[in-house]
């Protein structure tokens, strides 16, 4: 009988340019391509197909915390080629894995199409900014860009906090030290609480996932410290409310007086196929905390946000929408993902028709698009070279 072999699947997923792979019983492995699913022409996995995978990446403290808390993440490398961030779990009492890719090459500012003042923001030596979205919309690749460019560019001592560790830095012109939450320090809140004292002047935080974390993160922007932090929300005014609502209502009042003083900048992302298939393309609405945005914080005018961030072009203001149609109007894609992402679509499907287009079924829904020819002829993965790492 042949086993399945994890090297010859993950050279698939490098070759094909899949952003996941998802392994589960009762199915094939499946690559995520430009947004779809799409299964191998290889066998169904088997309850010991996936525990085999699980065992030949996953490093023992994973495998315990898979037996004593049902699931677990972590990072490794795969050669020169990428790098992979994996979350184990159980489900139905069999063992599931689901990787996603992370590409060695760290991508400029140009090539995501961030806005200008982005590399302006990363000069500054305070404060906090946001970079939100959904998960998958490539907020690890936009923090990437901007830790390394401020690595590259600054003498800085950069400490970032993550789980697991994604993109690796090199020392350039800064020192940067990578913390793994579970491996090197216990939570997120901890590692913050302890970089204070280790003379940083940038820190990342890879999520701010609880009440004491997105404390400790304004603190710190607070005390002279350029925090970088992401959170699953959409829209700039909705992050707001979303940090805002996370602590009691006897805090709030003061923790939007924090907020409009220490918070720079929120930028909110989404990541769509490209109409021509050539990968993905990214959408962004973003928010500059000007004098005017401040006071709509510290007032609970929140609601009042997005005109502000319409009448604020010159600062490099942008709404979603806004975005989501120049990329629309420029060709890179359809009229159906435009409307899919929009935050208030009913707008942009009016400007659709006014301009004489429709609005329907495109080449990206059909499924014989969605992989090549060589991806459908992978064989059954049972051979392959080890190129794993760490």
């Amino acid at each position: 009988m042949s086993t399945v072999h994890i090297d010859r699947l993950l050279d698939t997923v490098v070759k094909q340019k899949a952003s996941d792979l998802h392994l589960t019983v009762g199915l094939p492995p499946t690559l995520r391509i430009r947004g779809h699913l799409v299964p191998l022409k290889t066998k169904a996995l088997k309850p010991d197909d996936t525990l085999a995978l699980m065992k030949a990446i996953a490093p023992e403290r994973s495998q315990t915390e898979l037996q004593e808390e049902g699931g677990s993440d972590f990072g490794f490398a795969y050669g020169e080629e990428a790098r992979f961030r994996v979350a184990i779990f159980k489900q139905k009492g069999n063992v599931a894995l689901t990787l996603r890719q992370i590409p060695n090459d760290i991508l400029s500012f140009n090539q995501l199409g961030l806005p200008k003042i982005v590399s302006e923001l990363c000069r500054r030596p305070r404060g906090l900014f946001l970079v939100t979205g959904p998960t998958g919309s490539g907020k690890t690749t936009t923090l990437a860009s901007m830790t390394n460019y401020i690595n590259e560019n600054f003498d800085r001592h950069i400490i970032t906090i993550e789980d697991p560790i994604e993109y690796y830095h090199p020392h350039g012109k800064s020192i940067i030290n990578q913390r793994e939450v579970g491996v090197d320090v216990p939570s997120f809140s901890e590692a913050l609480r302890r970089a204070l004292r280790m003379d940083p002047d940038v820190m990342l935080v890879g999520e701010l996932r609880d009440l004491e974390t997105i404390e400790a993160a304004i603190r710190a922007a607070e005390t002279g410290h350029l925090v970088f932090g992401t959170l699953h929300t959409t829209g700039a005014s909705g992050t707001i409310n979303r940090i805002v609502d996370a602590f009691p209502v006897n805090q709030q009042e003061q923790i939007r007086v924090q907020l409009s003083v220490g918070l720079l900048a929120v930028l909110s992302q989404t990541l769509m196929p490209r109409i021509d298939r050539k990968g993905m393309v990214p959408g962004y609405e973003f928010l500059v905390v000007t004098p005017a945005i401040s006071n709509l914080i510290r007032e609970a005018k929140t609601f009042r946000i997005d005109s502000a961030i319409q009448t604020g072009k010159k600062f490099g203001m942008q709404l979603l929408d806004t975005h989501l149609w120049e990329l629309y109007e420029e060709g890179a894609i359809s009229a159906e993902m435009m409307i899919d992402k929009a935050r208030n679509p009913g707008p942009l499907v009016e400007k659709v028709h006014d301009t004489g287009r429709s609005i329907g079924r495109t080449e990206l829904d059909t499924p014989e698009e969605k992989i090549s020819d060589e991806a459908k002829k992978v064989p059954d993965p049972v051979s392959g070279t080890n190129k794993r790492a760490g």
